[in-house]
């Protein structure tokens, strides 16, 4: 490269001078997101094993083998841990990232019964499914429910960034994506499910099924005196106990209750509550079916909707 190439890169290290935000000079390390990314890989073969491995897991091996491997994460996620309780005060002191790991690992059991749970109402609930291994392996939905259940446990523990950096993980590799502030109850079972979009303070009850496109967001955003976006107010819908929501349908706000035993058909779109055991459809605008065969011809097979 000649001169000029050192031009470019002094007008690069300039822009770090004149635009805030971008840096991180001089500080503590941020956490990191292929970190991050190893400690989801790692806790999903702690939740599965055998299933996230090339070779078989044998009985008499189980033991060590899981006390290594949680050994290994907990040293990972506890180097990431430190870094993100520090953002914003690199001196902050970190003597709670131990409690809030162990609290971590003591909810792994818990954790995996949820999921038992998720996995059986999967297989019960897709005919397509021809064994539980098969949807432990291949379907998005199950990843993105273990991470999603995994980061809202330090959630809880208010980790900063880390959860979200977890969800998004799983978002960028199934197409899913779920806040780790959801509360989700058990038996929670996702169809398809791209493009599906859960909110931060939204509330699933037990025995959900959503499809793929729903989204369960935010209707507005309170603001304070200054105009900014007041942060941690009820947002998102809640979904009740026994509740079916078809693909492609958005349901806003924070004051939105569906309530227990509804169905929400496809492509609806909701911004209020609708009581127990409600059917709720999209009515579409009248639909033509045109026989293709007979078009152009003076009277052409038309069917109307």
């Amino acid at each position: 490269m000649d001169e000029s190439w050192k031009q470019i890169v002094s007008e690069v290290v300039a822009s770090y001078e004149k635009l805030g935000g971008l840096n991180n000079q001089d500080v503590h390390n941020m956490p990191s997101k292929r970190a991050v990314g190893v400690i989801c890989e790692e806790l999903l073969r702690i939740l599965f094993p055998g299933f996230h491995d090339d070779d078989a897991i044998h009985h008499h091996t189980v033991f060590e083998l899981t006390e290594q491997r949680m050994s290994g994460v907990v040293q990972r996620l506890e180097a990431q841990v430190r870094k993100s309780v520090r953002i914003g005060d690199p001196h902050r002191p970190t003597g709670r990232t131990k409690p809030i790991l162990l609290k971590f690992c003591k909810d792994l059991p818990e954790i995996r019964r949820l999921l038992h749970t998720d996995i059986e109402t999967a297989y019960e609930g897709d005919p397509a499914a021809l064994s539980r291994e098969e949807i432990i392996l291949s379907y998005p939905c199950i990843e993105a429910i273990s991470v999603q259940r995994l980061a809202h446990r330090l959630y809880q523990s208010e980790v900063p960034i880390i959860p979200r950096m977890m969800t998004e993980w799983a978002h960028s590799r199934t197409g899913i994506d779920i806040h780790p502030g959801a509360q989700i109850g058990s038996h929670f079972f996702i169809d398809h499910g791209t493009g599906l979009v859960v909110g931060e303070t939204c509330r699933i009850g037990k025995r959900v099924k959503l499809y793929h496109g729903v989204t369960l967001g935010a209707r507005s955003f309170a603001k304070d005196e200054k105009g900014q976006i007041v942060k941690g107010t009820k947002r998102h819908p809640e979904v009740r106990d026994n509740v079916t929501i078809y693909p492609n349908s958005t349901i806003l706000g924070g004051e939105t209750v569906i309530g227990e035993n509804s169905t929400i058909g496809a492509n609806v779109f909701l911004m209020h509550s609708v009581p127990p055991n409600s059917l709720v459809v999209h009515e579409p605008k009248q639909l033509s079916i045109i026989d293709k065969a007979a078009k152009g011809r003076e009277a052409p097979l038309e069917w109307s909707i």
